[in-house]
């Protein structure tokens, strides 16, 4: 009886969850179109898409994994540039944007897919410090991977040139006249069409949900749930650690991608230096500030801490002094039992919750 309310919970919930994002979309749309929203803030609607579905994604790996990634941005950064290239590759083929667009993202979410699992083979092996350090790592050296990359596309295809020691230029690619440069190395893709939308951002969002709400309920979910509970215990019932870690890490990847892919998309010119070690702190800040396994409150998370640095830039200065308070007023908030209590007080349906649960408990008192 306990499981069947404990699922109907969990169904309401990530009801509730689907239904604040689509309620989001609908809200910004209608702003959008009667000219509330600033120019500025409509350049933030992809972006902050982007930064929700990243922290979806670490959320998984964070949250349900129960493995601490700092390396995040890696795969973001993999995605950005795949999408890109492939972009850019299928303009004139496929003059279709939305097509493009499609094609691109997937094609970010698989190269990440396949990365995450070559960097799961020897990550997930270590734990907790170790395997931190090992990610921040990966993070670091893809970005410099993509420094020293040179790309290029003509009639004849693709060129390719690795220069890591930065003496060859976009002249060596060999491009004809009708060529084009698509990657110049440290300079990052330049002359990017952008092609990215709040829309397909909206459905990116709904659709990371859909693939990590459905695994978290899944038979593979519950393992993964019970390798972060107790992994010795998990072990003894005959669970495949490397297995069911190395699942939840490549799905956790496989997104990064696709959110990487339409924030490339979103940019004419786009540098590895965007997804830096400090991109990976915030996308980490995100997940921790919103709660561990809790997707709406990553959403919330990413949404408002996303945005509020840009809404206090007229303070110029003070703004980052402001946004750090914030988060420190959040931290003590979250933590707080008083503001928990006051909070169950507030919304019918958790103090109903509580008090049924205080009901059970008695009865399971009784009986025994």
């Amino acid at each position: 009886m306990s499981k069947v309310k404990s699922m109907k919970k969990s169904s309401v919930r990530n009801a509730a969850t689907y239904g604040i994002v689509v309620l989001a979309f609908i809200l910004v749309s209608i702003f959008s179109k009667a000219g509330v929203l600033s120019r500025s803030a409509q350049g933030l609607l992809v972006p902050a898409c982007c930064y929700i579905v990243m922290a979806i994604s670490l959320n998984l790996t964070v949250g349900i994994l129960g493995e601490l990634s700092l390396g995040h941005a890696g795969f973001m950064s993999i995605g950005a540039f795949t999408g890109v290239i492939v972009s850019m590759s299928l303009q004139a083929a496929i003059p279709s944007v939305a097509l493009r667009l499609l094609i691109a993202i997937l094609s970010g979410m698989i190269i990440a897919a396949v990365a995450g699992f070559i960097i799961g083979i020897p990550v997930l092996k270590l734990r907790g410090d170790y395997l931190a350090i090992v990610t921040l790592a990966f993070g670091e050296i893809i970005k410099e991977l993509i420094n020293c990359l040179l790309v290029g596309i003509d009639e004849n295809g693709l060129h390719f040139i690795f220069n890591p020691t930065g003496a060859k230029s976009a002249d060596d690619l060999g491009l004809t006249e009708a060529g084009k440069v698509i990657i110049k190395g440290a300079q990052g893709a330049t002359g990017t069409a952008t092609i990215a939308n709040f829309t397909t951002g909206i459905i990116l969002i709904l659709v990371s949900l859909f693939i990590v709400l459905n695994f978290v309920n899944s038979r593979t979910g519950r393992a993964v749930l019970a390798i972060r509970d107790n992994r010795i215990a998990a072990e003894s019932c005959g669970i495949n650690i490397t297995k069911y870690k190395m699942i939840a890490f490549v799905i956790s990847a496989a997104i990064a991608g696709a959110a990487g892919a339409l924030y490339g998309m979103n940019y004419s010119n786009l540098t590895s230096s965007k997804f830096d070690f400090n991109t990976s702190i915030l996308i980490l800040v995100f997940v921790v500030l919103g709660g561990l396994g809790n997707m709406l409150g990553s959403i919330i998370a990413a949404t408002v801490l996303y945005v509020l640095p840009e809404a206090l830039r007229e303070f110029a200065d003070y703004r980052m002094l402001m946004y750090a308070i914030v988060l420190i007023l959040v931290m003590l908030a979250t933590n707080n039992p008083t503001v928990k209590n006051l909070f169950m007080k507030i919304i019918p349906g958790k103090k109903k919750e509580k008090t049924e649960r205080k009901k059970e408990v008695k009865k399971e008192g009784a009986s025994k």
